[in-house]
């Protein structure tokens, strides 16, 4: 995933620091449901290393947790307490801001009413979608994965009725959450993905106007990737490509960043949009990490990992 171009010798305007599903839990070590070990009380330690060198480095301006603070398996009346002291974990970064967005596993434990002020994600109506610009050459667009989802709104908001009308037309399994029988691109349709909404989608085209306007570089963040690419089909966002054509009508967006395929994954799409899927913390065997921060450049962003987090140069193209 390193970019055969030379190191560039310019500063960074900035950098941050990142990490991805960490998804702690208090229980025995375990597998997924495709067999790969998952390090329940390991991944703490993982963020802990984590905060610790973002502190080192002290320059970083804030840092992005991409979703899946606690897993799913977390015992339901310890799920308010762990997902509290993960949160703690965080906030002993001492450069700046912490912004999470929300992913199945968190939404597993509580209900938004709860999660999202935990992770201080400032609300309406329950959304969990901003966006922020930490200089003015950039702006960072959140999106919330599961605006349209089975899980975590209450099972007769309207939300949630129009995922289940969705994963009732596109998956014929009974359990929900098995992509089973369903073949290429249709393999997203499974209960632990989720979609956008129509507010949301009017919200971002606005967002992205405004950066245009503006002369903005936008970098996208979804915990759910966008582009089939960079993950495995059964994990992408359900109406990822609604998404990324109305991405696609504009020139400001520069790179695509997400969670959920543990595994990781990069790729460049047809127009020249980065598109970078973070390894898990969850995943990491005791004594290994996955973490990482980026610089971000003018004409590039640099992400440095470590560990089990591959190094990413993403130059941007140039586009009319």
């Amino acid at each position: 995933m390193v970019s055969s171009r030379g190191l560039a010798t310019t500063q960074p305007l900035f950098s941050f620091g990142l990490i991805s599903d960490v998804q702690y839990a208090d229980i025995p070590d375990g597998r997924s449901f495709l067999g790969v070990p998952r390090y329940y009380r390991h991944s703490i330690l993982v963020l802990q290393r984590a905060v610790k060198e973002w502190n080192i480095h002290q320059k970083h301006m804030f840092v992005i947790n991409f979703g899946d603070i606690v897993d799913g398996f977390c015992p339901k009346d310890q799920s308010l307490g762990t997902v509290q002291k993960v949160v703690d974990e965080f906030e002993k970064f001492t450069g700046g801001p912490v912004y999470h967005m929300i992913g199945n596993h968190c939404l597993y434990n509580l209900p938004r009413s709860k999660l999202l002020p935990l992770l201080k994600i400032q609300s309406l109506d329950g959304r969990a979608y901003y966006d922020f610009s930490p200089v003015p050459e950039y702006r960072f667009v959140v999106l919330d994965a599961y605006d349209i989802s089975a899980i975590g709104w209450p099972q007769d908001h309207p939300k949630t009725l129009e995922a289940m009308k969705i994963l009732r037309e596109k998956n014929p399994n009974e359990n929900k959450n098995s992509p089973d029988n369903l073949d290429g691109l249709e393999r997203r349709f499974v209960m632990f993905n989720g979609g956008l909404g129509k507010e949301q989608m009017e919200w971002l085209d606005g967002v992205l106007l405004d950066a245009t306007i503006l002369n903005q570089k936008v970098i996208v963040c979804c915990h759910l990737p966008l582009d089939p690419g960079a993950a495995n089909l059964d994990t992408l966002l359900w109406n990822y490509d609604e998404v990324m054509n109305l991405i696609h009508r504009y020139n400001c967006v520069k790179a695509c960043l997400a969670g959920h395929d543990h595994i990781g994954g990069y790729s460049i799409d047809s127009h020249g949009i980065h598109h970078r899927v973070f390894e898990a913390a969850l995943e990491c065997p005791p004594g290994t990490s996955a973490f990482g921060y980026i610089e971000v450049y003018d004409d590039r962003i640099s992400l440095i990992g470590t560990d089990r987090m591959e190094s990413t140069d993403m130059h941007f193209s140039p586009r009319s």
